[in-house]
């Protein structure tokens, strides 16, 4: 049995390039917002999709509830299955809960897309290294846990074919998105969560018949 020492393959990792522009690439990725139930992870992504979509009645901020995105996204698309679902987290929130990726996967809704936007650090903290700047790679264990239609997204030329996989609807999906450690729009956006629920309900909720 072979044995490899910790140390060693740390140091053979090689870190990925994150290079993309943040301000660019969520609204280049995402495109036309209003396609979609938008549920959004803490800090950066929630500011990312507040400053495109002007805080929109759409979308579902998460407040505090770290990794719990990826499964509000999923009862969503499960409740909601005439609507495109797309959450927009970030690794760190991922991080916290990549056991609901394996749900996702089993479940497998058409209408749930995941959008990892993927700074490698943790940027409410204090931009300290995340997991994914030191190897992890989230698009691996998506896909490892079972998701069909992933990719990663690392440079711009590669955009276009994420923008038309979060719309394809032929089963869950996972798009990470590799962006550059820097901050996200600064958009005062509504942080009461009370409040945010309430006015998501009340846009959102199908009319009875």
């Amino acid at each position: 049995m072979a044995m490899h020492s910790a140390g060693s393959d740390m140091a053979d990792v090689i870190a990925p390039a994150f290079v993309l522009d943040r301000r660019q690439a969520v609204p280049a990725l995402i495109g036309r917002h209003q396609d979609f139930l938008i549920v959004t992870g803490l800090a950066g992504t929630s500011r990312d999709v507040a400053a495109l979509t002007e805080d929109g009645a759409h979308t579902y901020t998460m407040a505090g509830a770290m990794g719990g995105a990826c499964m509000i996204g999923l009862g969503l698309a499960l409740a909601r299955r005439d609507k495109q679902v797309l959450v927009v987290t970030g690794d760190g929130e991922l991080l916290m809960n990549v056991g609901a990726l394996a749900t996702i996967a089993v479940m497998n809704p058409p209408n749930l897309s995941i959008v990892c936007v993927d700074n490698g650090h943790y940027g409410e903290t204090g931009y300290q290294k995340s997991h994914t700047s030191l190897g992890v790679d989230l698009e691996k264990i998506a896909a490892g846990s079972g998701i069909k239609r992933t990719l990663t997204i690392a440079k711009e030329a590669e955009i276009a074919g994420g923008a038309r996989l979060i719309r394809e609807g032929n089963g869950a999906s996972f798009v990470l998105l590799r962006v550059k450690p820097t901050e996200p729009p600064s958009y005062k956006r509504d942080l009461d969560p009370a409040n945010t629920r309430a006015r998501f309900r009340a846009a959102n909720v199908r009319a009875k018949s």
